[in-house]
């Protein structure tokens, strides 16, 4: 054999044993979404700055609800069950 046709097969054997170590090294795709994990973990990389920086803003209070009356419950539970009657009386029809 002549050094060209030798250097010929290593190249193409370099070839295939590449493409096999791609085929292998690859991380299998999952289908369907992300876990939660995974994608908050994505989002922090790309979002996370180079230089850590404190957080400024402390979290959002949410607005509290003022509790029900006596008479507020009562007329609540009047409006729902007229409510639920009239779903019934159209569910039969």
């Amino acid at each position: 054999m002549e050094t060209d046709q030798i250097v010929q097969l290593l190249i193409s054997e370099r070839d295939k044993l590449s493409r096999a170590i791609e085929a292998l090294g690859a991380p299998a795709q999952r289908r369907g979404r992300p876990r939660k994990k995974a994608k908050a973990k994505t989002r922090a990389r790309a979002a996370a700055p180079s230089v850590a920086i404190p957080a400024q803003t402390p979290k959002a209070s949410r607005r509290k609800r003022k509790p029900l009356t006596a008479a507020r419950r009562k007329a609540l539970s009047a409006k729902m069950k007229a409510y639920w009657e009239k779903r019934k009386k159209t569910a039969k029809s």
